[in-house]
C-alpha cells in the first residue's frame, strides 16, 4: 500500500537519481589517460565495513589516480540498487535480498564479487518484556523489516521453521531508522535488523534476541556492478576486490584502528562499532564461486515460492565471469 507520506518522497528520490544519471551519463562513457574509468561512484552502508575503511584511507585514489572516484551512502541494500539501475552508480554492496528483488524487476546489473558468509549479524529482536518466547510465537504479530533486505530472507526463513506461512504474521515494511523508532514505541512486536542497526539497538536498549540468521540464512554479502562498468572495466574490478582484502586484513589485524576509522565516518559509538565486528568473519572479496551462487538461488527460489517476487531468476544469469575464471566452487 503507497504511504501517502513517503510516496512523494519516493517520487522526489527517483527525479534526483533520473537528474544524477543523467549528468554523469557522458563521463560514464569515458575513459581516463591509462584506460581506468573516469568515474567511479560507490555506493555503500554502514555496515560496509571493507568499503568504509578504503573510503576513508583513501586507497583507492591512489590505486586509481585518474579516476574521479565518489562516494554516496545509502540506508540499505534497495535504494543503493535503485541507484545503481539508472546509472547513478557503478558499483555498490548490499545483502543478499535486494539484488534478488532487483533481477525480478529487470534491473540490468550483475553480481561482481562477494563476502563470506556472516549469520550472527542479522537478528529477529523482541523488547525485553515482550511476551515472545519463540519464533512460533510470531505467529499473527507486526514485524517490520526493510522489503527486499537481507532482513527480509530471514524473517521468510524464521517464519518457515516455525511451521508458519507468510501469511501468518503481519511484515510490516520500514527503512532501519523508522523500524527502530516503531519498535521502541512497541507499534510493532518484532524487528527483523542486521548490524550495525542490530549492534547499536542491542546496547542502547536490550533487546531480547528471537534468532540470529544462524541455521537459517548464510547473510551473504555482495558486490554488484552496472555492466557496462563490469564489461569495460574488468582491471578496476579487480584493483577494488585487492583494495576490499587489503581493508578487511587491517580490520582483523588492527582492530583497534578499525574501529576508529569506521566510528569516525559513520558518527556510531565505538562500542557499537567493536560489537557488529564481533561477529563479522573475515571477509576477504572475490568473485562468485559456485557455492554463493547456489547458496543466492535458493534465497531466490524462496522469495518465488512465496510469491514475493513476480517471476523466477536464474542468479548465474547476471554472474559476472572474468575471462579465464571458473565458477567452480574453492
Amino acid at each position: 500500500m503507497s504511504n501517502p507520506i513517503t510516496s512523494p518522497i519516493r517520487r522526489n528520490f527517483l527525479r534526483l537519481l533520473a537528474t544524477t544519471a543523467a549528468l554523469w551519463a557522458a563521463g560514464s562513457r569515458a575513459q581516463a589517460p591509462d584506460g581506468a574509468p573516469a568515474q567511479l561512484r560507490i555506493g555503500y552502508q554502514k555496515s560496509a565495513a571493507n568499503l568504509v575503511v578504503i573510503k576513508q584511507s583513501g586507497w583507492l585514489e591512489k590505486r586509481l589516480p585518474h579516476t574521479k572516484v565518489a562516494w554516496v551512502e545509502f540506508p540499505a541494500g534497495p535504494q543503493l540498487l535503485e541507484a545503481l539501475s539508472v546509472g547513478s552508480l557503478e558499483f555498490g554492496l548490499t545483502g543478499d535480498s535486494p539484488p534478488v528483488f532487483a533481477q525480478a524487476a529487470g534491473k540490468d546489473l550483475l553480481y561482481v564479487g562477494a563476502e563470506p558468509p556472516k549469520p550472527d549479524s542479522s537478528a529477529i529482536l523482541v523488547l525485553n518484556d515482550s511476551p515472545l518466547k519463540k519464533l512460533a510465537d510470531l505467529k499473527g504479530k507486526r514485524i517490520a523489516l526493510q522489503k527486499g533486505s537481507s532482513a527480509h530472507y530471514l524473517l521468510v526463513q524464521a517464519v518457515a521453521k516455525a511451521g508458519l506461512k507468510w501469511d501468518d504474521i503481519q511484515p510490516i515494511y520500514l527503512a532501519p531508522a523508522d523500524a527502530r523508532a516503531a519498535f521502541e514505541r512497541k507499534a510493532v512486536d518484532a524487528w527483523a535488523i542486521w548490524d550495525p542497526f542490530y549492534a547499536a539497538t542491542e546496547l542502547a536498549i536490550k533487546p531480547r534476541v528471537l534468532t540470529t540468521g544462524r541455521a537459517l540464512s548464510s547473510n551473504n554479502s555482495f558486490y554488484l556492478a552496472s555492466r557496462p562498468f563490469a564489461t569495460q572495466h574488468p582491471q578496476a574490478l579487480n584493483a577494488l576486490f585487492e583494495e576490499l582484502t587489503r581493508a578487511d586484513q587491517l580490520v582483523q589485524e588492527r582492530r583497534g584502528e578499525a574501529i576508529k576509522l569506521i566510528a569516525g565516518f559513520s558518527g556510531l559509538d565505538a562500542g557499537v562499532v567493536s560489537l557488529f565486528l564481533q561477529r563479522r568473519p573475515r571477509s576477504p572479496v572475490g568473485p562468485l564461486n559456485a557455492q554463493t551462487v547456489a547458496d543466492q538461488q535458493r534465497v531466490a527460489d524462496a522469495f518465488h515460492k512465496l510469491g514475493l517476487i513476480p517471476k523466477p531468476v536464474r542468479v548465474s544469469d547476471i554472474v559476472w565471469r572474468p575471462e579465464g575464471l571458473s565458477l567452480a566452487a574453492k
